[in-house]
């Protein structure tokens, strides 16, 4: 049986009159914006300045592409020289809708400096080849005459590939945003994000932007030679951001704004008009118009990705993004709607047949969700082990295999605060490949090691979640009625977009309401075939109103809507076809009280990390409790929000980025430390050696235990320690040197990930612990 999501509504401020004043000034055209300033205000947006950019593209300075330092100098001289000497340039992009985006982004901005004979791209095949470089396609770009590889969203960790790639004469440049390699590529340049700071404007940069910014460099450094605006190439940026699911602060969010203006101006242009004919005739059949973010999230992206989900080979998608040629585009785009459609039949059979597979486990006893079946196809994994993990709320790993293979690949989807990377790592003495992040990861091994590893990850999830497992946590922005949806609160709400990870779509409570004129259908393909993909229609009403709204459930059957009253979580939304209507999030029968729609008692947090803490405006009537110090445990941040709800105060965290440092000089340090208090006979203070080291108490006590093995004596007075060293002494148990060496690198791991989680995650995560 699948977890009833625990609702959590925001809690309610009063506002300052200057803060409802300042919003007023960027919506003129709004009659009101009160629920707008509400949620500006809980998610942290609470200062003049960060408002302005918030809310104004034109308000914010996006940041120049050489912040990226001597790597894009290095990138851009580079290019210079291919250019002048006449080079054979190759792009080489992935196969998702980043990776699309970002090479047609290089395709058509460097196809103004380069001749079109120069130029080319590259994109590997979802079924056949695997994300990053590889050896065959780079000896056949060898062969063709390659002598410069551009890359983009991949290779930054592909050094034996690129060790390759100079072997056989040609260079490489790293456009990228993935994870880092633990030395730098030996590569012409690597433009990667991730070497900034983490409250840096450019941090957050998806594939497709990085390369923009490539380009960008280019523009601006030889303004003479484009022929095209730079501006042209933003519609293909907000593209790749929106579908990629970064968040969208700094500039990413200000490349999303202009994008979808740049989008939605070239879709009102008559289709032989348009600059992208390919992404316009994309619209027409998914019925968008390309003013909003989610025509990009449920129509775009979904369509993009189907192709190489369905075919593996995504070439012709950057053809469609880039070719002006309106009867080709439009040929290119249905194919991509029938992949779509049937990316989307696919999914639901095999949602229903791995939901099937959870039935027949003990899920009081699974931490962690790890099914294999041979027959499922690969390029759905990742989606359906998305909604497995957000139905059940447990972390899910999707395998399947090849006839005859030796060798599981799936992927895996985490929830909540798990960390799911740590998770498989785990199990890395298992494993064959493996890479992602907390949230996501792609990984494969031998089937004879599937009973191990599934037993092994449950173990180590039972053994990290010290608490039990939480219950999902659906996040609340309003409650109102059905009256008060409708077009003046959509315009109202539209202000925060482009929403997306760190900014989410408003969730919406409707309590006590019913449904009318219920019915459920196939929905059919561009040709009128029906698609076996299910969504519930109906009008939803309460005591507000008697016409009510309309509204769709997707995936769902009517008979899944519950007779009589019902509480309901919605999203608002507007398209030419279905106009002012709601998509169901969750609900429940009125009946079941179970819900917990509304915790005044929480403490809000606020996000101060990138923000400075003299400011005087943010904080109009009690002083906020800020945290300085990095967290290390979801405990250790439950326990601030307990002691700040007990003052009934607000809780910002305003703690510093965070960079890791070798374990390795840690314990040099420690020991030399040691070393000194021997000889000078001096006391140190327990709490500032943990501050010299940078460790927690837990960590301090174990680097304690190594010394003592290694010829120290140690002795304690209170608070303070004194420590002698006998030369004599052997070493009894290096292991705990070790032991050390691996605690302070996850106490490492956590710092990183504290300082870079979202405001929006750490409340999901520590909410349902403090009722």
């Amino acid at each position: 049986m699948k977890p009833t999501a625990t609702w959590q509504l925001a809690p309610k401020f009063e506002l300052p009159n200057w803060f409802v004043q300042e919003i007023a000034q960027f919506t003129p055209q709004l009659s009101r914006c009160h629920h707008l300033a509400q949620i500006l205000w809980q998610r942290g947006i609470q200062n003049r300045e960060t408002l302005a950019h918030f809310l104004s593209a034109g308000q914010y300075i996006p940041t120049s592409p050489f912040e990226f330092g001597e790597e894009m100098q290095q990138a851009v001289a580079r290019l210079e020289q291919a250019r002048i000497q006449g080079e054979n340039v190759t792009i080489w992009g992935d196969f998702d809708a980043d990776g699309v985006t970002s090479t047609a982004v290089l395709l058509d901005g460097l196809g103004q400096f380069f001749a079109a004979a120069n130029l080319d791209y590259y994109i590997p095949n979802r079924l056949t080849e695997s994300h990053g470089l590889n050896a065959p396609g780079i000896e056949r770009l060898a062969e063709q005459g390659t002598q410069l590889i551009v890359t983009c969203d991949t290779g930054s960790t592909n050094l034996v590939e690129v060790e390759l790639a100079q072997r056989l004469g040609i260079d490489v440049m790293i456009t990228d945003h993935h994870t880092l390699p633990v030395l730098r590529p030996p590569v012409t340049a690597i433009i990667n994000p991730r070497y900034l700071a983490d409250d840096h404007p450019l941090f957050h940069l998806s594939g497709v932007a990085v390369a923009y910014k490539l380009v960008e460099a280019l523009y601006q450094q030889f303004p003479d030679i484009p022929q095209s605006p730079l501006d042209e190439l933003l519609d293909l940026v907000a593209i790749g951001l929106i579908a990629d699911l970064v968040q969208l602060k700094g500039d990413c969010r200000y490349l999303a704004q202009r994008g979808i203006e740049c989008l939605q101006r070239d879709y009102l242009r008559p289709p032989e008009a348009r600059r992208r004919p390919g992404i316009g005739r994309l619209l027409d059949l998914c019925r968008k118009t390309g003013d909003r973010p989610t025509d990009i999230s449920f129509g775009i992206g979904p369509r993009i990705n189907a192709v190489s989900r369905i075919y593996g080979d995504a070439t012709f998608c950057v053809e469609l993004l880039t070719n002006r040629d309106l009867k080709t585009c439009h040929q290119l785009a249905e194919s991509a709607e029938l992949a779509n459609t049937r990316r989307k039949e696919i999914q639901q059979s095999m949602v229903q047949d791995a939901i099937f597979e959870v039935s027949q486990l003990d899920l009081s006893t699974t931490q962690a969700i790890v099914l294999h079946k041979p027959e499922w196809p690969a390029g759905v994994l990742g989606l359906v082990a998305s909604q497995i993990a957000q139905e059940y709320h447990k972390p899910t790993i999707l395998l399947s295999s090849e006839a005859g293979s030796k060798f599981a690949q799936g992927s895996a989807r985490s929830v909540a605060n798990i960390d799911l990377y740590q998770l498989v790592n785990s199990q890395s003495h298992l494993l064959h490949r493996f890479g992602g992040h907390p949230f996501a990861a792609g990984l494969s091994l031998p089937l004879e090691n599937l009973p191990l590893f599934t037993e092994g990850i449950n173990q180590e999830l039972n053994r990290t979640l010290a608490s039990g497992d939480r219950s999902p946590i659906l996040d609340i922005d309003l409650e109102l009625t059905v009256a008060d949806l409708g077009k003046e609160l959509f315009q109202e709400l539209k202000f925060l977009e482009p929403c997306g990870m760190g900014n989410s779509v408003p969730q919406i409570l409707i309590k006590n309401c019913r449904f009318t004129n219920v019915f459920n259908a196939n929905i059919k393909d561009s040709k009128g075939n029906k698609v076996k993909y299910i969504k519930t229609q109906f009008i939803l009403t309460d005591s507000s109103s008697n016409p009510g709204i309309p509204g769709l459930w997707w995936g769902h059957y009517q008979e899944d809507i519950p007779p009589g009253e019902s509480h309901v979580v919605v999203e608002l939304d507007f398209n030419d076809y279905q106009k002012y209507h709601v998509r169901i999030i969750d609900l429940v029968p009125a009946k079941q009280e179970q819900l917990s729609t509304a915790n005044p008692e929480s403490t809000p947090m606020l996000d101060w990390r990138t923000q400075k803490l003299d400011e005087p405006d943010k904080i109009t009537e009690s002083d906020p409790w800020v945290i300085t110090e990095n967290p290390v445990s979801w405990q250790e941040i439950e326990g601030w929000l307990e002691q700040a709800n007990q003052q009934q105060k607000t809780v910002a965290i305003a703690y510093d980025s965070f960079t890791p440092h070798n374990p390795l000089e840690v314990w040099k340090k420690l020991v030399g430390i040691a070393k000194y208090l021997s000889r000078t006979q001096e006391s140190i203070s327990l709490n500032f050696l943990q501050d010299r080291l940078q460790v927690t108490e837990r960590a301090l006590q174990l680097g304690l235990n190594a010394l003592s093995q290694i010829g120290f004596s140690i002795t304690r007075q209170e608070q303070c320690l004194n420590m002698s060293y006998n030369s004599r002494t052997k070493f009894s148990d290096v292991s705990l040197i070790y032991t050390f060496l691996s605690a302070v690198q996850e106490e490492q791991f956590r710092r990183q990930y504290f300082a870079q989680i979202s405001l929006e995650t750490l409340q999901q995560g520590t909410s349902s612990a403090l009722r």
